[in-house]
């Protein structure tokens, strides 16, 4: 029998989903430590990256820091967090380091979606007397909503991907499931662990893009929000509030 069928043969086990250390219970714990290091790393990154592609300075920067962390190995940074006293406080060290991690593509991808907001439809917009507040909410951002899901779905496959270095360090998560395999010389094991992992980036794929394309606020209404244009507004103005008849005395 090949190990693929092994492997299956492992996962449909079902005494390898049941107690603490089952196979049940290490996807809970990757599920939760994907759902808190993303939600934490979006409320870092987007609200800044927002502001910054609204206002249109700073951008570059902040961009150039964020993607100068990529260079740092996510191993690294967990074992270096597992030796400090936030080692002491479960899988802390393993929430931020999958938050610096996620980081800079939500960042990026927020910045760009900004910054490159068509400006034929921005102008309009300013023309049309709207104020920052109503510019960002009801232009900007949703032409740069695209951008944003796909910087978000990007980092949530990242995270489902690295939160497995967790079982390296003693961490929750499908990551014990493969390390425990190492340590027992159980290829099926490994592999049972690999396909679990490579299953839920794909259905956090898939979740990612069905909301993607349900909450697209110019789904419904073409390519872009449409504004009337100075000519269609007078004349609007003017059916609304037409201009009484005058006689003309002779």
């Amino acid at each position: 029998m090949g190990v693929l069928a092994e492997a299956w043969a492992w996962l449909t086990t079902p005494a390898h989903w049941a107690g603490e250390a089952g196979a049940g219970r290490r996807l809970t714990e990757h599920l939760w430590l994907t759902a808190v290091s993303l939600g934490l790393a979006a409320a870092v990154a987007l609200p800044v990256a927002l502001y910054l592609g609204h206002r249109g300075r700073g951008g570059a920067l902040a961009v150039n820091l964020s993607n100068a962390g990529r260079a740092v190995p996510t191993f690294a940074v967990l074992v270096l967090l597992t030796l400090t006293p936030l080692g002491r406080h479960g899988d802390l060290p393993t929430v931020l380091a999958l938050v610096l991690f996620a980081v800079p593509p939500l960042l990026t991808n927020a910045y760009v979606g900004m910054r490159e907001a068509d400006g034929d439809v921005v102008e309009a917009a300013r023309g049309m007397g709207m104020s920052g507040g109503q510019l960002f909410a009801r232009v900007e951002l949703p032409l740069a909503f695209a951008l944003i899901m796909t910087g978000v779905r990007s980092a949530a496959i990242q995270v489902v991907a690295t939160a497995t270095l967790a079982g390296l360090v003693g961490g929750g998560g499908l990551g014990r499931i493969i390390t425990a395999g190492f340590n027992t010389y159980s290829t099926p094991q490994v592999v049972a662990g690999a396909l679990l992992v490579a299953a839920l980036a794909l259905a956090v794929e898939a979740v990612f893009a069905l909301a993607q394309w349900l909450l697209d606020p110019l789904r419904h209404r073409g390519s872009a929000p449409r504004f009337p244009s100075p000519r269609s507004a007078s004349r609007n103005a003017s059916t609304k509030h037409p201009r009484p008849n005058r006689k003309v005395s002779r």
